[in-house]
C-alpha cells in the first residue's frame, strides 16, 4: 500500500494527486493508494481519498505502507523516516498557489541531499523517481533531541 499525504495547508495540492492518479491509470503504480488530501478536493476511482485522518490512523497508514509520498512538510517527512519508510517528497510551490513561498523546496532538497528521501521536482518524471524506490536505501534517521536536551541542561547548570 502507498500512503499519500498532502498535509493540512489550507491550499490545494491537486498537482500531486493528478500525478499519482495518472500513474495508476498508466499502470506504473499497481499498489493500493490511500490519500489524506486535506484541503485538496479531488475525485478518483483509483485511490481511497480522505480529507483528514486521525493521528492514530495516520500513524497506522505510515506503519503499513511500502512507500510514503508527501508534500515537503518536515512533520510528515520525519514521521515516515522515524518509521523507517521510503519517502518521495514533492514540494508545494508558490507559483502554483500551493503555498505562500517555496520553503518546501528547500526542505525537500535538504533531506534529499543528505540521503534520507527521494524527491519529485516539477522537472522530474514520476516514473523515473518511482523506479528508484526499489533500490533506494534511505539513510537512517537519528534524532538529536538527547544531545539538545543535554546541551540545555549544561547551559542551565553553568548559568
Amino acid at each position: 500500500m502507498i500512503f499519500v499525504a498532502t498535509g493540512t495547508q489550507d491550499k490545494s495540492f491537486e498537482r500531486l494527486l493528478k500525478i499519482i492518479d495518472e500513474n495508476i491509470q498508466n499502470k506504473v503504480i499497481n499498489e493500493k493508494v490511500i490519500v489524506q488530501a486535506g484541503y485538496t478536493k479531488y475525485k478518483s476511482d483509483n485511490m481511497q481519498i480522505f480529507d483528514y485522518v486521525s493521528i492514530d490512523d495516520f500513524n497506522k497508514y505510515i506503519d503499513k505502507c511500502s512507500l510514503f509520498i508527501t508534500h515537503g512538510g518536515v512533520g510528515n517527512i520525519l514521521s515516515a523516516l522515524k518509521a523507517n519508510k521510503k519517502v518521495i517528497a514533492v514540494p508545494r510551490l508558490a507559483k502554483y498557489k500551493e503555498h505562500t513561498n517555496d520553503h518546501q523546496l528547500q526542505i525537500v532538497n535538504n533531506f534529499y541531499e543528505k540521503g534520507y528521501i527521494l524527491r519529485l521536482l516539477e522537472t522530474d518524471d514520476f516514473k523515473d523517481v518511482y523506479k528508484k524506490v526499489k533500490t533506494f536505501e534511505p539513510k537512517k534517521w537519528v534524532s538529536n533531541n538527547e544531545m539538545l536536551i543535554n546541551k540545555l541542561k549544561e547551559y542551565i547548570d553553568n548559568n
